[in-house]
């Protein structure tokens, strides 16, 4: 499905990511760890064509097709769906307003884009928030709302930047709940976090990153039992 290759991406004359090389497979996530200022939100915009940072090298392809030079639009069209570090929700749109601007019945549709009831049924707490504003939600609503919204463009890969930033406990078990049951249902998640224990509840394989480089690999199992990665590339004691 998504396979980044060798790739480097620059803000002007500053270079975030060196020669990055990772893929994202059907019905797995795929965690990238590291400490904030490392290049993993860097990763996920590059993958996105978003305007920065401007990629320099490599090679990004979804499902066999190369992405270069695609606006973002396209990437979406391609099946690459974005959930954004923050929800990036507009404030004064409620909850059917920002799933109807994406909604399948009203538009030429994408094979296997959600449906607003469809979304309904698997955030049962964004119906009781229907005519709700983006600024009258909760932090977890937010969230909710900002999945739901990407799942409406049917992708089959989600890029997803921090999802549990700024979330109680409860609802970061709601998330992980929530990333569970798309990848059984065969999506693939490349999931940015800062939250190692959540990151590692529901991820497949592992990546850390470091100053732009992927600096480690491997099993959730595999890094829990290194003391030694944990404590130099994420700073846990």
């Amino acid at each position: 499905m998504l396979k980044i290759k060798g790739l480097s991406a620059a803000y002007g004359e500053a270079q975030v990511l060196h020669e990055v090389s990772l893929d994202v497979n059907a019905g797995e996530v795929v965690a990238l760890l590291g400490r904030n200022g490392m290049g993993k939100t860097s990763l996920v915009r590059t993958a996105m064509g978003l305007a920065f940072p401007q990629k320099t090298a490599g090679e990004i392809t979804m499902g066999g097709e190369s992405l270069e030079g695609l606006p973002s639009y396209k990437i979406s069209q391609m099946g690459i769906g974005y959930v954004p570090q923050g929800r990036r929700l507009f404030a004064s749109l409620t909850v059917l307003e920002h799933l109807s601007v994406l909604d399948k019945g009203s538009k030429r549709g994408t094979e296997g884009a959600w449906t607003i009831d469809e979304v309904f049924q698997a955030f049962p707490r964004l119906k009781e928030r229907i005519h709700h504003k983006g600024n009258q939600l909760s932090g977890g609503e937010r969230q909710m709302l900002a999945i739901g919204r990407s799942l409406m463009i049917g992708p089959s890969v989600l890029l997803m930047d921090e999802p549990t930033e700024g979330l109680d406990p409860v609802m970061v078990g709601l998330v992980e709940d929530i990333l569970k049951k798309l990848k059984q249902s065969g999506l693939g998640i490349l999931l940015v976090e800062q939250n190692l224990y959540s990151a590692l509840a529901v991820a497949d394989r592992v990546f850390i990153m470091e100053t732009g480089q992927l600096v480690w690999s491997g099993l959730p199992s595999e890094l829990l039992n290194n003391e030694e990665t944990l404590h130099k590339y994420l700073g846990v004691h």
